[in-house]
């Protein structure tokens, strides 16, 4: 008699356990992630040139060229002017990660990874982390930098830890906008327009660089309700780089602390939702 072999059955839970199937961890994937962006970086240098040379500019040109018809109370200008530029280059953390995810996009990038077992969300959290950590080297070059030109923190370690903890969280705030541009925008020339055209009058229309008590009163009271004022005041808040604000001045900058909290809890409701759907539309598409 003739034997008929039949071929194996593949069961679910054989498929189930196969690497393919499963994929890595999810922290593996982040981890993964944030080590490819970081050594795109360490390849090309030049990608940190925005928070290196030209927060450095600015503090050299603002100090030394401004400095002396700007007038501060409670600190020096140059210590009231670094707070206020550590701002701005958190603030364009959302520039960061709008230009490298549309790159990405634009490359083919995210494609091939969709073809990997590999969880959608793990993209964008390696996109925040590896924005963060560009905009935080951005932070240390300009302590360094203030520290030359006679910057210093004078409330004591707790305190400095807070405004670095609020310059972190409104970071990661502002990584979701970043997230819905890069998202929505189809190339890096669009994603430029868009974020220079926005992102330059919101932080120049603040207290970064001149007290907003010279402005007229009408552009006072926008400038006081941003929250880039909000996170600037609290900075010199808790490292002693400036004088309280007066007490003409709007509500938010007399509870800064409280105010930074809400915006970037509330950009971070506001925005997440928007740029996850821009994200999975622009990745089925």
């Amino acid at each position: 008699m003739t034997t008929i072999d039949t071929p194996p059955t593949t069961t679910a839970s054989n498929q189930a356990a196969t690497p393919r199937a499963s994929g890595a961890p999810f922290g593996r994937q982040v981890r993964t992630l944030v080590r490819r962006n970081l050594i795109h970086i360490k390849r090309m240098p030049e990608m940190l040139s925005d928070v290196t040379i030209q927060p450095v500019m600015f503090v050299l040109l603002f100090a030394f060229v401004f400095g002396g018809s700007i007038q501060t109370q409670g600190a020096n200008y140059r210590e009231w002017l670094l707070p206020g530029i550590m701002v701005q280059t958190m603030a364009f953390s959302s520039f960061i990660v709008a230009l490298g995810l549309t790159n990405d996009l634009e490359k083919g990038v995210i494609d091939r990874l969709r073809s990997l077992p590999i969880h959608r969300a793990a993209v964008l959290v390696a996109r925040s982390i590896s924005s963060l950590i560009h905009s935080s080297i951005g932070v240390v070059v300009m302590g360094l930098t203030g520290l030359l030109v006679g910057w210093r923190i004078h409330n004591g370690v707790p305190k400095a830890l807070l405004a670095y903890g609020l310059l972190l969280l409104f970071g990661f705030a502002m990584i979701w906008l970043g997230i819905l541009v890069g998202s929505t925008m189809r190339s890096v020339e669009a994603v430029n327009g868009v974020m220079f055209s926005t992102m330059f009058p919101i932080t120049f229309l603040a207290n970064t660089f001149a007290p907003s008590e010279n402005m007229p009163q009408w552009l006072r009271v926008i400038a006081e309700w941003n929250p880039i004022s909000s996170l600037a005041q609290a900075l010199r808040n808790l490292w002693g780089n400036g004088a309280p604000a007066p007490a003409d001045a709007q509500w938010p900058l007399h509870h800064p602390e409280l105010m930074v909290v809400i915006w970037s809890v509330g950009l971070c409701l506001i925005l997440a939702p928007l740029a996850l759907r821009a994200f999975g539309r622009r990745t089925s598409a």
